[in-house]
């Protein structure tokens, strides 16, 4: 975590970021998105409460001088008041609301169950805005082909590791960045830490195995505290995930895919799309796959298979059915 945003924070803000970050393992973004989302409440309730001039901009509104008392002031109207400021003043749709939900029901947890500083949790009901569900973007198979024929330069076969892993394990941008060469496995596993450094294990097809060798003989060897990260950069430090991002931006573009929407998390989706069209894997083995704690996060990819959706349409018994065909002589007369 970024030590810097603690300078604004008062203690009990500072304890609960310290506690999301080493207990509950959330990463350093993670923890930095906590903060944005609490600041601008705390922000807004000194204004709400008439603890600021009304012609202080907000970011000129400290937060450090608010008490755990302010804290406990608060209503669930004034929550909903700001949630009503975002919409209308900050023009937040309703996926970002709801995040700042997610934050309030996190901190407020906090400050309830682990430091005892309420006895009720004043947002115990506190309802997540509903927002509508786009259903994921991602490279058909052809397109899949397309980008992996079109790699090349003088990073070749790193590039085309990077961009195999992706299509062929489905993994996150940071799971990919944070590799370790211990990470691959005699098995043909692949460690990899995820959301709440959680690990899990990915195995790896016979295209990834080949994309690893070929990538591991020219693979630059380092001295650096990076000397163990696979992927590494010109630099010789482990790649960055900036880099990564600017690596597919660039493949996607010589294969002629830019300007569709596509990115590297696309890859992702690209890559849980194919399996269960595809590969017919089962909902729960790609939730594993994936990472998800919830299988309804997992559950969007069923909605984009047309494909499946047509074949069990053709399995219906009554499929098969023809419409019997009618005598067009009108019953009872004769020739």
């Amino acid at each position: 975590m970024n030590t810097n945003i603690l300078n604004d924070c008062p203690q009990y803000l500072r304890d609960f970021l310290f506690y999301m970050e080493t207990i509950k393992g959330r990463s350093s973004r993670t923890v930095e998105a906590y903060y944005i989302d609490l600041r601008t409440f705390l922000r807004f309730i000194k204004r709400h409460k008439g603890l600021v001039d009304k012609k202080t901009v907000d970011t000129d509104i400290k937060i450090a001088d608010i008490t755990i008392d302010i804290i406990k002031q608060i209503t669930l109207s004034d929550i909903y008041e700001f949630l009503n400021y975002a919409l209308s003043d900050r023009e937040n749709s309703a996926k970002t609301r709801s995040r700042k939900v997610s934050s309030l029901r996190s901190f407020y947890k906090y400050l309830t169950t682990k430091a005892n500083l309420f006895e009720e949790n004043p947002v115990l009901d506190l309802e997540i805005p509903s927002f509508k569900r786009s259903l994921p973007k991602y490279l058909s198979l052809e397109e899949s082909l397309e980008l992996l024929t079109h790699i090349d330069g003088k990073d070749q076969a790193r590039d085309y590791c990077i961009i195999t892993l992706f299509l062929n394990c489905g993994m996150r941008l940071s799971e990919l960045v944070g590799i370790n060469l211990a990470d691959i496995k005699d098995n043909n596993t692949l460690k990899v830490t995820g959301k709440g450094n959680k690990e899990r294990i990915l195995y790896l097809n016979q295209a990834c195995l080949d994309a690893i060798a070929a990538y591991k003989q020219v693979r630059p060897v380092v001295q650096t505290t990076d000397k163990n990260a696979l992927f590494i950069s010109k630099q010789g430090r482990r790649i960055s995930n900036r880099r990564v991002e600017q690596i597919v931006d660039q493949c996607l573009k010589t294969a002629g895919l830019s300007g569709k929407g596509y990115s590297t998390h696309k890859l992702r989706h690209t890559a849980a799309t194919l399996m269960y069209q595809h590969g017919g894997v089962d909902i729960r083995l790609l939730q594993d796959m994936l990472g998800h704690e919830n299988l309804g996060t997992t559950e969007i990819y069923t909605h984009v298979s047309s494909k499946q959706l047509e074949e069990a349409a053709k399995k219906n018994p009554l499929s098969g059915v023809k419409q019997r065909k009618v005598s067009s002589k009108k019953e009872g007369t004769e020739d």
